[in-house]
């Protein structure tokens, strides 16, 4: 039989909170055991740090600005060929749990054109998932840290009592209890945790997770940088502990099932967190942004894929998007969908198949700007289009320097030399480089100025 999969993905989870990424703290020990097990991507970036454009990449293989879903509250399209269709055509069986947000929409102005923040997503809104369903298009408006309710394939509310990261995993081994082997199946299990609890703003870890996670260390840009780290990081760790304590309980249900020697499980997230750090000046939801840059702390994600061809314990160092992800995945089922898909199959980048390759990644960035970035091993080097509110534009035909970085000497990205005339040359290389990023992925050359 084809390789099971399962895609387990967080939401808001930075790269360093994992042991197996050099948190020093015992967060994640069964992640790290599968990195042990499979591979660690040390460098996975996301293509777009917003909940919604980057779950609309996961479920095309596209750019934001190619399906349109640039920026949150956008629903996928209904004509766009997703994942689920794909892998549904290769014979395999979906299970989708968790948060969705892709089905809700609302136009200029927050004028709501579809709602279903808070009730069940109609199923042509499903991204062409037709089998086992709980899930909510919105779960933080359904639920908080305990306690709230999804939907299920037939539209019936189901109410759960409880850590929200634990019902929400009882549901994906729901789905494992109930399997019977017809075909290989893809399950999905979309984490909210560790995202914070948008009414309640506040990371909402586990009971106990402010003296569980006293003696955390701040990484180096929040502890530079101030924000609200200093106050929510035991609770965020608590959430990134209880997501992994979960996972550790869905790989006992694969080996009890005898399903794990067949089944490839990958972990990664939307994006990362930099605590209300950056964008200071983007006026973002009462100033509480922590996503929406091309810092490290919203890009650098945790990456590890274990099973089928991906073992040995292998770390990659090379730089990769999770916008490979669907092309990955449905590599892993036989499907090779050629240009339909953006990015790369990365088991191509274990095998080191291509010695051509660029090491270097492309994100767009949304809501707080009309931005764009390239990083690459030593710099990151971002733009942004001068007075375009990026709530309402896709995409700019000019933008401006934002910031450059220089990782080797500045790894915390505190000091910005996108006007030092010592780097004048670097940027111009940089430049050029995002130019060709960005008419290769939406079809025009912008003009970019300091």
């Amino acid at each position: 039989m084809p390789y099971h999969i399962v895609f387990y993905f967080t939401d808001q989870q930075r790269w360093d909170t994992c042991g197996c990424f050099g948190q020093p703290l015992n967060i994640t020990p069964h992640l790290d055991g599968l990195a042990r097990e499979g591979v660690r991507f040390d460098n996975a970036f996301s293509p777009q740090p917003v909940c919604g454009p980057c779950r609309a990449v996961f479920q095309t293989g596209k750019y934001p600005t190619q399906t349109g879903c640039f920026r949150n509250d956008i629903m996928l399209p209904v004509h766009e060929r997703t994942l689920a269709d794909y892998i549904s055509e290769a014979g395999y069986e979906t299970a989708y749990v968790g948060k969705w947000h892709l089905a809700s929409g609302r136009g200029p102005g927050k004028t709501p054109a579809a709602d279903y923040t808070v009730t069940a997503v109609p199923r042509e809104l499903r991204g062409g998932y037709t089998g086992y369903w709980r899930a909510a298009d919105v779960l933080e408006f359904t639920s908080h840290g305990y306690d709230g309710y999804v939907f299920d394939e037939n539209d019936r509310r189901i109410d759960f009592k409880g850590y929200r990261a634990d019902c929400i995993n009882d549901m994906a081994l729901e789905f494992l209890d109930g399997y019977h082997g017809e075909k290989p199946f893809f399950l999905t299990v979309s984490q909210i945790e560790p995202h914070h609890q948008n009414d309640h703003g506040h990371y909402e870890g586990p009971e106990g997770s402010k003296e569980r996670f006293c003696d955390f260390i701040l990484p180096k840009d929040l502890e530079a940088l101030g924000g609200n780290a200093a106050e929510e990081y035991p609770d965020y760790l608590g959430q990134c502990a209880s997501v992994d304590e979960n996972l550790g309980r869905l790989i006992a249900k694969l080996k009890k099932k005898g399903l794990y020697d067949n089944t490839v499980i990958i972990f990664s997230s939307d994006h990362g967190s930099h605590f209300q750090t950056r964008n200071r000046d983007a006026h973002l939801n009462g100033g509480d942004d922590y996503k929406r840059s091309c810092h490290d702390a919203c890009l650098h994600v945790p990456l590890v894929i274990a099973g089928g061809p991906f073992m040995g314990g292998a770390a990659v160092e090379e730089l990769v998007s999770t916008a490979s992800l669907p092309k990955t995945i449905l590599a892993l089922a036989g499907v090779d969908v050629g240009d339909a898909m953006i990015g790369e199959n990365l088991l191509d980048v274990v095998e080191k198949k291509n010695p051509d390759r660029a090491n270097e990644i492309f994100a767009q960035i949304s809501e707080s700007r009309v931005g764009r970035c390239i990083r690459t091993a030593r710099y990151t080097y971002a733009v942004c289009a001068p007075g375009i509110n990026g709530n309402e534009a896709a995409a700019s035909d000019r933008y401006a320097d934002d910031f450059l970085y220089d990782m080797e000497r500045d790894p915390h990205q505190l000091n910005n030399v996108v006007s030092d005339p010592a780097y004048a040359r670097i940027k111009e290389e940089l430049r050029e480089r995002l130019l060709v990023w960005i008419e290769r992925a939406e079809g025009s050359r912008p003009v970019i100025t300091d």
